[in-house]
């Protein structure tokens, strides 16, 4: 759990790029994810670079300049209100402002190029359809994607899901700096019942259960023992346990301030789609879910 409010900014052990970028649509339910990018910039002592997407409503082929104009012209008035609500907010540092055509994802997409990380809004879960910003943006991100779902923070742990991939690996990392950054704990949890997303060579494992857990507690503790080394400060719980990788992260993530995980564990094979794991926390996570890409 949290051990105070006062979070003041801490510097991490890497370089950043220079801002979080936060798609903004102007609606109350946009609120939640722009205190959340507005909180994640300034404890990153990144700038904040608010993106807002205009929607063409006619056919392709239609053209009007002046209903054009208009619907750009309200763009850029929504912007200004948006980047005032970030200011008294506490946004640090510059607030920048980028109008640009939709789709949203394409979008938020070519403008993450300096972007430490991307912050969006997200809809309750279960309640997330796959042609949603939350679904299609973190698949092709280059960068991680924070769906920020529900009112605001529990001041509960960070969880993250590690399962031995690259994309876990990553997860990982962005985890514990969020750990550091919220002066929060950190909750890492491995799944370790999927045989379907296991080389052959591993699936004798699946016939003797203590072998097993041995087995995937030895490389959890691998996974996370660099990043106690370099944060030592933030206490750090691991859980290795038999079951599927959902049904142990929607667990843990139950008092959770965000979850972390990988946009493709192992068993991920098409680089256009995310995990599958992936994908069911965005739906059914009930807090604040970070997809970090592979490197």
């Amino acid at each position: 759990m949290s051990r105070g409010r006062e979070r003041p900014m801490v510097a991490l052990a890497r370089a950043q790029r220079p801002n979080v970028l936060f798609g903004y649509d102007g609606t109350e339910e946009n609120d939640p994810a722009l205190r959340w990018a507005t909180e994640e910039a300034r404890l990153r002592g990144l700038d904040l670079v608010i993106c807002h997407c205009w929607h063409w409503p006619y056919p392709p082929s239609h053209v009007d300049r002046d209903v054009q104009a208009i619907i750009q012209r309200a763009g850029e008035n929504l912007l200004e209100q948006g980047a005032g609500r970030a200011r008294d907010l506490g946004a640090p540092g510059e607030v920048q402002t980028v109008l640009r055509r939709g789709p949203v994802p394409e979008a938020l997409e070519r403008e993450s190029g300096d972007a430490e990380l991307i912050v969006i809004g997200s809809h309750e879960r279960d309640q997330l359809s796959d042609g949603s910003t939350a679904m299609q943006l973190p698949a092709r991100s280059h960068r991680p994607v924070v769906a920020v779902r529900g009112a605001g923070a529990k001041r509960g742990p960070v969880v993250a899901g590690v399962d031995g991939s690259p994309g876990s690996g990553a997860a990982l990392g962005f985890a514990m700096e969020e750990a550091v950054l919220r002066d929060c704990d950190l909750h890492v949890v491995y799944g370790a019942w999927e045989p379907g997303a296991v080389p052959d060579s591993e699936l004798s494992l699946f016939t003797d259960k203590e072998k097993l857990f041995r087995v995937r507690a030895v490389m959890l503790e691998e996974a996370v023992q660099p990043w106690r080394e370099r944060y030592p400060k933030v206490p750090v719980r691991i859980s290795a346990l038999l079951e599927r990788p959902r049904e142990a992260l929607l667990k843990a993530a139950a008092d959770a301030d965000l979850l972390v995980v990988g946009d493709r564990g192992t068993g991920g094979v098409d680089p256009l789609l995310l995990g599958a794991t992936s994908s069911t926390m965005l739906h059914h996570a009930p807090c604040t879910v970070a997809i970090v890409p592979q490197p």
